[in-house]
């Protein structure tokens, strides 16, 4: 699914990506190019592709898009693989499955998007190390759990949103450390010094979390990346965080009990009239605002109301979710999966809050999220319904679309 078009949208133009791919391709892997970088997300995708064009020694574009597409292809393979010897292969392969229909994953295989590696690193590691975390303690185990960690840290080296997966790992640990022997205290304890080491190094040779170009203004001019402070941005993350939920656990909403619904619906046609109200604000770059504008012809009392309706559909949904979660609380404490994934979601919307400068929460940012909103799905509702198919379906589609449209000049 490699083509060789140039892309007319910003937000997916190759060539922005390719002049870090370039800088690591000609200029090598040292302090100075690092610090050279001229785009936001952390080096090591820009260098994983960079490795490809100087293996291939073709065109650097087709070079680059096809390091992408390896990325994914490891993806796919080692979770199939860690499926096989997992003690919960449908929450690996439910993972997978969420993660490959997601509406973004389509073109971030076959374009130079830093997400490919970012993703095999984060959720290959994360899988790995959760379930490496919650055997018999045992030399593969302490040496899987090792690889976890630092595949993790990787992760956040290629995109730092993933940064919200180190807490969510102690988190884990804190609520799960009883009754462990020391044996397996050294194993989670320097798989968390094995996911810390790469940042660290990184945080030394940029001073701060991103690139000193985006960070000062010098990369795009007048656009900024840096930590600071941003209270809206987590609003933003939320709903699309609840969104992605919605398409994959909407059969929560029908398990809600009759005397919950009327309260349910009025606080989520509440939040829906809000949301609305703030939908200018909410809705970022990509598929969902693109749609919703189509269909509402740039009407602004029509784009309300939509956007209304999706809010409170939303919010009708996470709450039905929250209590499907608590009256099987006992199922929940049982699942390391799923309570790693609700942590990396909750702590990856809270950690927006430290996100400055002027860039936006653009939707493909929520491809992060798609394993671990799988293993939310897939640990809580396990079955295949054909209307689950239809919802996957469907956001397969639209992935294809995009890609499409833009690759043949739409």
């Amino acid at each position: 699914m490699l083509f060789i078009g140039r892309v007319n949208n910003p937000e997916y133009d190759d060539g922005v990506n390719m002049i870090d791919v370039r800088l690591y391709a000609t200029r090598g892997i040292s302090a100075t190019s690092i610090r050279s970088q001229t785009n936001p997300p952390g080096p090591l995708s820009f260098i994983w592709m960079a490795e490809s064009v100087r293996l291939l020694r073709g065109d650097d574009l087709r070079d680059a898009r096809f390091g992408a597409l390896f990325s994914w292809v490891l993806t796919v393979s080692a979770i199939l693989l860690g499926s096989r010897y997992s003690r919960f292969p449908n929450v690996w392969l439910g993972a997978l499955l969420v993660l490959l229909v997601f509406p973004h994953a389509v073109e971030s295989t076959a374009l130079v998007l830093t997400e490919g590696p970012a993703v095999f690193f984060g959720a290959v590691g994360a899988l790995l190390w959760i379930e490496s975390a919650t055997q018999e303690t045992t030399t593969t185990s302490q040496v899987l759990i090792i690889v976890g960690g630092f595949s993790m840290g990787l992760a956040i080296v290629c995109r730092q949103y993933y940064l919200a997966l180190l807490p969510a790992a102690a988190l884990l640990v804190l609520l799960r450390s009883t009754k462990r022997g020391r044996l397996w205290w050294t194993g989670v304890i320097a798989s968390l010094v094995a996911s810390v080491f790469p940042v660290i190094v990184l945080l030394l040779i940029w001073k701060g979390i991103t690139s000193p170009g985006m960070a000062t203004g010098s990369s795009y001019g007048s656009w900024r990346a840096s930590a600071g402070v941003n209270l809206f941005r987590p609003v933003v993350a939320a709903f699309y965080a609840a969104f992605y939920l919605l398409l994959v656990t909407f059969p929560v909403m029908s398990a809600l009990k009759p005397a919950l619904r009327r309260r349910t619906m009025l606080v989520a046609l509440t939040a829906g009239l809000v949301g609305g109200s703030l939908s200018s604000r909410i809705l970022q770059p990509g598929p969902l605002r693109t749609a919703l504008y189509f269909v509402a012809h740039h009407n602004s009392v029509t784009v309300f109301s939509i956007f209304s309706i999706i809010a409170a559909a939303t919010t009708y949904n996470t709450i039905a979710l929250g209590v499907f979660l608590w009256e099987r609380r006992n199922t929940f404490n049982a699942s390391p999966f799923l309570v790693f994934a609700l942590l990396f979601v909750a702590l990856f919307i809270v950690e927006q809050i430290g996100v400055g400068g002027n860039l936006f929460l653009y939707e493909r940012y929520t491809l992060q999220l798609a394993p671990f909103l799988g293993i939310v799905a897939f640990s809580l509702l396990p079955r295949l319904t054909y209307a689950r198919l239809l919802a996957l379906a469907a956001m397969l589609l639209v992935g294809h679309i995009m890609l499409w449209r833009w690759a043949l000049g739409g």
